[in-house]
């Protein structure tokens, strides 16, 4: 049964159709149109669905619609402003810590929402909490180098 949920979505007000239990990943790239949000394991263990809801990185595969009622959601669309790369961003760029993309946009929500609680994070800590993002390619040592530089960036250096 369709209801009516409302949130904030990237800093705007948003109202969507759908039912409730329907996943935040499909309500975003269907009825939303940002298809910035990859849809990996749809079980919530690889991170490539990763969006901040109220700060906190969330797999959004497995989180109800109906649980952002109200609460603000972070896509990678929403992460830059006025065109320019937050640090995070910048680093990923910078350290070419990429390969295919498709883990890039989880990976880059989950590492702004860690940053932004401890940007001066020892490289074991960004290794643990970049634990729920996979890639794939194996460009992990190049995903934490990028962590750690925009961790600096952000007045975390060590």
């Amino acid at each position: 049964m369709k209801a009516t949920v409302s949130f904030v979505l990237n800093g705007k007000p948003v109202t969507v159709e759908s039912p409730r239990d329907r996943m935040l990943v499909w309500a975003l790239r269907d009825e939303l149109g940002l298809t910035g949000t990859k849809v990996g394991c749809e079980a919530g263990l690889c991170g490539a669905c990763t969006v901040l809801v109220d700060g906190e990185a969330m797999p959004s595969c497995s989180t109800a619609l109906g649980e952002v009622a109200g609460k603000s959601v972070l896509t990678i669309e929403g992460l830059a402003v006025e065109g320019k790369l937050n640090p995070v961003q910048e680093a990923f760029k910078e350290h070419h810590a990429f390969q295919c993309g498709y883990c890039t946009s989880g990976m880059i929500m989950a590492a702004w929402a860690f940053l932004k609680k401890k940007p001066k994070a020892t490289r074991s800590e960004i290794v643990e909490a970049m634990e729920g993002n996979l890639c794939r390619c194996g460009a992990h040592v190049r995903i934490l180098d990028a962590v750690e530089s925009a961790g600096k960036a952000m007045g975390g250096a060590r």
